[in-house]
């Protein structure tokens, strides 16, 4: 079996979906990726997202793109969850708490260098 077949969604398509998302400059909600997916939310469908998410981002890295996991954020404070504080924030050398006005200013410039890079550009 493939990888694409384990995962909750094709990671071309939720990849595509960040695009679209970075190129109009705005997160998108775990929600709302989940339901362009044709998915309600639920605990277990937003940690099967996370996956692809992963995946989308090593492909990016491959690509020398930005990261765009960041993009996807809880509706009720717009940050990433957890899957992004263990390995998306480690990566900048972040250590700090996974909330606040520090995991914020983290999050706004790793968003913006995705929203910069695809600014105007086709995916």
């Amino acid at each position: 079996m493939s990888e694409g077949a384990r995962l909750l969604a094709d990671p071309a398509e939720v990849r595509a979906i960040l695009i679209s998302a970075a190129q109009a400059g705005e997160a998108i909600t775990y929600s709302e990726v989940l339901a362009l997916l044709g998915h309600q939310f639920t605990r277990p469908k937003m940690r099967a997202l996370c996956k692809v998410l992963a995946v989308v981002d090593d492909e990016a890295e491959e690509r020398g793109e930005p990261e765009l996991a960041v993009l996807v954020v809880r509706q009720s404070d717009r940050l990433p969850g957890q899957g992004w504080w263990i390995e998306g924030a480690r990566k900048h050398g972040y250590a700090g708490l996974w909330e606040g006005p520090r995991a914020a200013k983290l999050v706004r410039r790793v968003q913006q260098q995705a929203f910069a890079h695809w600014a105007g550009r086709a995916a």
